[in-house]
């Protein structure tokens, strides 16, 4: 049972990725931009997503060695923002509509975790533990997406709001911003595991703190 849910747990991470992605490119277009749709992105087809190291070498790694829990990453959707139609606002939507995709999932999954709880059925169920799987990887990828570290999606966020003063701030982010991101993977996530804890109580209405 172990190895089918860890199997699960890939194919879960990958289809939440793809959803991600997607998400972007539909936002891009509702807003005026076809660069995804032009070059075939704006699909959940996982196929034209797969970032070989992202979506299957390393998912697959960590899948073989129990790591206990899988991440990854697709090839992100292209997207023009000099064609949006909300100049101020645009890149900012397109950002976070990664992160809502990812959420909305957790929602309706953890909605249905709730229904059939209330029906009795038991918490160490299945299907209760396939929907929790799901719910979890959903609320990791929004959470941790929302980091306002360059590339992930919080730190086009904090660029909007960002005062132009500061502007100096953002180039040295963008500049360093992989190196940025290796520290706070290496040492900073745990910060945000409670709030992931926190959000799956919330949503599935199972406390695991």
């Amino acid at each position: 049972m172990f190895e089918t849910f860890q199997i699960f747990s890939f194919v879960v991470l990958i289809f939440s990725i793809v959803i991600h992605e997607f998400s972007h490119g539909w936002m891009a277009y509702y807003l005026g931009d076809s660069t995804a749709k032009n070059l075939g992105r704006l699909t959940l087809n996982p196929v034209p997503h797969i970032d070989p190291l992202g979506s299957v070498i390393l998912p697959f790694m960590l899948l073989l060695t129990n790591a206990g829990f899988i991440i990854g990453w697709a090839k992100p959707v292209p997207y023009n923002p000099y064609n949006l139609r909300d100049q101020k606002n645009g890149e900012m939507f397109v950002a976070l509509a990664g992160p809502a995709s990812n959420l909305l999932i957790a929602v309706i999954f953890g909605t249905a975790i709730r229904i059939l709880l209330l029906q009795g059925m038991s918490p160490g169920s299945s299907i209760i533990g396939f929907f929790s799987i799901i719910v979890f990887y959903n609320i990791l990828l929004a959470i941790f997406n929302l980091v306002p570290i360059p590339p992930l999606d919080g730190s086009k966020v904090l660029f909007h709001f960002l005062p132009y003063s500061m502007h100096n701030v953002r180039e040295v982010l963008e500049r360093h911003g992989f190196l940025f991101l290796l520290i706070f993977i290496f040492f900073g996530f745990q910060l945000i595991i409670p709030v992931m804890l926190y959000l799956f109580a919330l949503i599935t209405g199972i406390n695991i703190f």
